[in-house]
C-alpha cells in the first residue's frame, strides 16, 4: 500500500481548554454516560482515514479524559492560547502548524469540532468536507440551521429615542404582515466548520468577514452549543427523547421526525 496516497488530508481539531467560566469542567462533565468531549472524539473516528483528529488542551485532566476516549493529545496548548480572550483562529493555526511539524506532512483542510456542540452526525460533516474539496472558490464550509423563529418577523429592540418603546430590529420586516412572506433566515450554529489549511494559515481575525463560505444545513433540533447548565440538561433531554444524534450513544428508535 502506498502510504502517500492514504495520508490524512484533514486535520480535525477538538479545542478543549480547562478554564470554562459559564459551566466549570464542562468539557469532561459526563453527558449521558461519557465525558462531553468524548462524543466529538467518537464523531471524528467515524469520518475515516482521511481525517486525523487531535485534542488541543492546556489541562492535564482533559488530556487524560481525551486519551481515555481514544483521542490523540500530541501537545499541550500554551497558556497564552488557553484563556477566554484567545481567538479561535490563533488556536487553530497553532494546532495546524504544530501537527504539520509533528507529522511531517501538509494538511489540506482543518475541521473544527467544538466539544460543546456534540449533537452532529458524520454524514453532514462528510458532506461539508466533500463540498469544500470539490470547490475552487470557497475558503470554508460551515454548519447552519433554520431557527424555530424568524428574527426578521419577530425581532425587536428598545427604540433609540425611547427605551420604553419597541422598534423592529430589522428594517426588512417593515410592512410584512404574514410570517410566510419574510425571507428565509439561517443561523451559524457552531456544529462544525471546515476550512482550507491555506485559509487557516492566513486568517487574521474574523473567518466570516475574511473568507468565502458554503454551508451544510442541519436540523435546528440537533444544533446546540452548551455554555451553561440549562443547555447541558436540554441536550440530555433532547437526545434521550431520540430527537437529536449523539455520536457514541444509542437511544434505540428515535421519536417520529427525529434523527437516527
Amino acid at each position: 500500500m502506498n502510504e502517500t496516497l492514504h495520508r490524512p488530508s484533514v486535520l480535525a481539531v477538538i479545542p478543549a481548554r480547562g478554564g470554562s467560566k459559564g459551566l466549570p469542567g464542562k468539557n469532561i462533565r459526563p453527558l449521558l454516560g461519557k465525558p462531553l468531549l468524548a462524543h466529538s472524539v467518537a464523531l471524528a473516528r467515524e469520518l475515516g482515514p482521511d481525517v486525523r483528529c487531535i485534542v488541543s488542551t492546556d489541562d492535564p485532566a482533559i488530556a487524560d479524559a481525551a486519551r481515555a476516549a481514544g483521542a490523540d493529545v500530541p501537545f499541550q496548548r500554551p497558556a497564552e492560547l488557553a484563556d477566554d480572550t484567545a481567538p479561535m483562529s490563533v488556536v487553530l493555526r497553532h494546532a495546524l502548524t504544530t501537527m504539520e511539524e509533528i507529522d511531517g506532512t501538509r494538511y489540506d483542510m482543518v475541521l473544527l469540532l467544538d466539544p460543546t456542540s456534540p449533537t452532529r452526525n458524520a454524514e453532514d460533516v462528510r458532506a461539508a468536507i466533500e463540498q469544500l474539496r470539490d470547490s475552487d472558490g470557497l475558503d470554508g464550509v460551515i454548519a447552519v440551521s433554520e431557527p424555530f423563529f424568524n428574527p426578521t418577523w419577530v425581532g425587536v429592540r428598545p427604540s433609540g429615542d425611547d427605551s420604553a418603546v419597541l422598534e423592529r430590529y430589522s428594517s426588512e420586516g417593515t410592512g410584512v404582515v404574514r410570517r410566510q412572506d419574510v425571507p428565509r433566515f439561517l443561523r451559524i450554529n457552531g456544529s462544525f466548520y471546515v476550512w482550507t489549511a491555506a485559509f487557516v494559515r492566513r486568517l487574521e481575525n474574523s473567518w466570516f468577514d475574511e473568507g468565502r463560505h458554503g454551508f451544510v444545513e442541519v436540523p435546528e433540533t440537533s444544533a446546540f452549543s452548551i455554555d451553561d447548565e440549562h443547555e447541558f440538561r436540554l441536550v440530555e433531554a433532547v437526545v434521550s427523547a431520540g430527537l437529536a444524534p449523539l455520536p457514541g450513544h444509542s437511544t434505540g428508535t428515535p421519536a417520529a421526525g427525529g434523527l437516527a
